[in-house]
């Protein structure tokens, strides 16, 4: 395990039985209170952004918009968040996509994204995929392309990555941690 991994896991919060029984949080709060903690994540975050060519960043709401900010800051490029439907003015690209338990819709401003654009979304986590899905959905509607998906951790449990992998279309999936 890299000092990287070490510190950042050192700053995450089990809450068992969390949002219902059986269930094991990932609580990033400590985290992102942390200040070491929270510039080397963005560190590692700005890195994958430049090895990957992006030119901007796109945050899912809610935690991805946490994340992806100080990232698209940090590396010197754009930042657009893809939120729940019904939340962004003007003109919007809306995706819908299946949930364990119904389903959702996200948008983004479609003038945000352009066919020179290359894109890494920036989450927190990567479980069953769907979110992640419907945000590369979005950006290949946009014109634009997916330069890449990295996120904090993946619960490799979920199947995400396997989900993700044909939409990606050989872009990387990269998370800092494995849980």
């Amino acid at each position: 395990m890299t000092d990287i991994e070490e510190l950042l896991l050192s700053r995450i919060r089990d809450v068992e039985d969390y949002p219902e029984q059986g269930v094991m949080f990932k609580d990033i709060t400590p985290l992102l209170a942390d200040p070491a903690a929270f510039t080397a994540l963005t560190d590692a975050l700005a890195e994958i952004a430049e090895r990957t060519g992006a030119t901007k960043v796109v945050g899912l709401e809610a935690r991805g918009f946490i994340l992806g900010a100080p990232v698209a800051v940090r590396a010197g490029l754009g930042f657009i968040p893809v939120r729940k439907a019904g939340k962004l003015p003007g003109a919007t690209l809306r995706q819908a996509y299946e949930l364990e338990y119904g389903s959702a819709e996200i948008e983004v401003h479609a003038e945000d994204l352009g066919t020179d654009d290359r894109i890494l979304i920036v989450d927190d986590v990567l479980a069953t995929g769907g979110t992640a899905e419907a945000a590369i959905q979005l950006i290949h509607r946009a014109g634009a392309e997916v330069a890449g998906v990295a996120v904090l951790m993946e619960l490799g449990f979920l199947g995400g990555r396997g989900r993700l992998e044909p939409a990606l279309r050989g872009a990387p999936l990269e998370a800092l941690l494995q849980v």
